[in-house]
């Protein structure tokens, strides 16, 4: 079983900043890149997560409050979390292909990958051509 994951965006939905109100990651991630992805995902009717910097892996069901987590804060303790949760909630795929925007693919996402007792069901890609079943 193949899922595809992406990193997170600082593009978010303002609209929920300042209430208690939890959404989904489709709604959350606004960036047009992102918005894309999740798009491109739907349609193929394929597995799909985000990869936060806050919370580790954020699959399309799960709702969440807004927050706000740029990749250079994360603490090495955090890290090792973000290690362990990425670990963990994707151990059951055969396949993580995991969608690599050469612009904005920060070295966090790259020591992740590198971390991850996972790593050898790791693929990179970076053309959304590619998502299918």
């Amino acid at each position: 079983m193949r899922i595809y994951l992406t990193h997170c965006t600082g593009i978010k939905d303002n609209s929920i900043k300042e209430t208690k109100e939890k959404i989904t990651p489709d709604r959350f991630y606004q960036s047009l890149p992102m918005q894309r992805f999740i798009a491109k995902c739907k349609s193929q009717n394929v597995e799909w997560a985000i990869f936060s910097d806050k919370y580790g892996i954020w699959f399309p069901d799960v709702k969440r409050g807004w927050y706000d987590k740029h990749p250079d804060s994360v603490s090495t303790t955090e890290f090792n979390l973000l290690v362990e949760n990425f670990d963990n909630n994707l151990n059951n795929f055969s396949e993580i292909w995991f969608y690599n925007n050469p612009a904005w693919f920060h070295e966090l996402y790259k020591k992740i990958l590198v971390q991850s007792s996972l790593k050898k069901k790791i693929r990179m890609f970076s053309h959304l051509s590619q998502i299918n079943k």
